[in-house]
């Protein structure tokens, strides 16, 4: 588009792009849009903008950046999910939702001008380097984030493979601000962990919800059977610091476990195309054994989708601290092939009709993580640390017990405390009978 000088002219060009954008909607029989009528004041407003920047900004500004920052800037203004997505961003998007993509490692949002973490994912260099959820990125490599958008954000922690950045945090309960050092690595997320652990629990780690993580979580119930010949007591599906993704994953995940025709959540929007309902398919692959869900604040979006299924048809009981409280549906709309928009089109409910936006999914059992001090276990004093004790003769003996416990309890209290329970569960379920 070449620069028109006269504004007067540029505006009557709108002018006319309105009309004729009004035509356009009724032919391609979209009833909203025919009613929606472009704002000329506003348009004009617009005009006048373009035309002062064209004329008296320092440097020169081709028509594709500035239309892309308008674009950017009216999406970004809505809320903190919806945005422009240029080439490179869809194109990451598409690669996200398939679990391999390059950079920290970190889910984000933007609040009060900085970058929140939501969370760090598994295995990944921001994970292994101690980001935490609920820290703010107050400066990249040296320089201040604070007025940029999110996405100008995420470009400058993306990167070559192997290249260092430097992080400055500001974390609660910390004096100042934390620099931390992470090598930019190509990220490829395993959304399904498990494992057996301490006498035939089955533990299901669910870090992010991909396309494939449904099925991803279907062969490791199965498998965990196998291996245990059929004897799992109960499960705990953690979904600590998973930040969600797909709602169709979401959706599968949830029907794993709720045996009838149930509804699973559903979405309400302005228009028809944003609502949604999702039903189970009458079965329930953990065959009603007991089930402890995981939550804490870094649980964002689909995961708690899931739990705030579970824990309206009661088939598990949700442990933990409170969810992050991201209750909206983002849609990708097409611009070109190339580009598109993330717009936020609906809320989506639990069965019970229950709201999560801004609130989160509350657990049945408040548990906080906590670290066990190595320091304040010397201060206290022990029956060993008597002059003159008694000798345990069963000591060799208690120091193989010990030993065989399960290192992974011992370093996780939340676990250990969803292990407890589900072994109370099932002493419980073992007296009825």
């Amino acid at each position: 588009m070449k620069f028109i000088k006269n504004k007067n002219i540029l505006f009557g060009l709108l002018a006319i792009f309105s009309i004729s954008t009004l035509f356009y909607f009724k032919d391609s029989n979209h009833a909203y849009a025919a009613k929606t009528n472009l704002p000329l004041n506003q348009l004009q407003a617009f005009s006048e903008v373009y035309l002062k920047i064209k004329q008296n900004y320092v440097q020169d500004v081709s028509d594709k950046e500035l239309f892309d920052n308008a674009i950017k800037g009216m999406l970004e203004g809505l809320d903190p999910h919806s945005t422009f997505l240029n080439e490179k961003d869809f194109k990451d998007l598409k690669i996200g939702t398939k679990g391999e993509f390059g950079g920290l490692g970190i889910e984000v949002t933007m609040e009060d001008g900085f970058v929140k973490v939501i969370t760090p994912i598994d295995d990944t260099p921001a994970f292994k380097a101690g980001v935490k959820p609920g820290d703010l990125i107050i400066e990249i490599d040296g320089g201040s984030v604070k007025g940029l958008s999110l996405n100008q954000a995420v470009d400058l922690m993306r990167g070559k493979v192997g290249e260092p950045i430097l992080l400055s945090i500001a974390r609660k309960g910390e004096n100042g601000p934390l620099e931390i050092k992470i090598v930019r690595a190509k990220i490829k997320v395993k959304s399904v962990k498990y494992e057996i652990i301490h006498e035939n629990y089955g533990y299901i780690r669910i870090s992010s919800f991909q396309n494939k993580t449904g099925k991803n979580l279907y062969d490791a119930i199965s498998d965990l059977n196998s291996k245990s010949k059929g004897n799992i007591k109960g499960y705990v599906i953690d979904m600590r610091n998973n930040p969600g993704g797909v709602l169709g994953a979401a959706v599968d995940v949830s029907d794993a476990f709720i045996k009838g025709k149930k509804k699973l959540v559903f979405t309400k929007g302005r228009s028809e195309d944003a609502m949604y309902e999702f039903k189970s398919n009458n079965i329930d692959l953990a065959e009603e054994k007991p089930i402890v869900v995981l939550i804490n604040g870094g649980s964002a979006s689909a995961s708690e989708i899931v739990a705030g299924a579970l824990q309206d048809h009661k088939r598990a009981i949700i442990m933990g601290t409170q969810s992050f409280g991201k209750g909206s549906v983002q849609t990708i709309l097409p611009i070109t092939s190339k580009t598109a928009v993330k717009i936020t089109t609906a809320r989506y409910y639990t069965p019970n009709g229950r709201s999560i936006q801004a609130t989160g999914i509350t657990p049945d059992i408040i548990v906080k993580d906590r670290e066990l001090s190595s320091s304040l276990d010397n201060k206290m004093l022990k029956e060993s640390d008597l002059k003159g004790h008694l000798k345990n003769s069963d000591k060799k003996k208690n120091e193989d017990v010990k030993e065989a416990q399960d290192k992974r309890l011992e370093k996780d209290y939340q676990l250990s405390e969803a292990i407890n329970l589900l072994k109370g569960l099932n002493i419980m379920s073992s007296n009825k009978n």
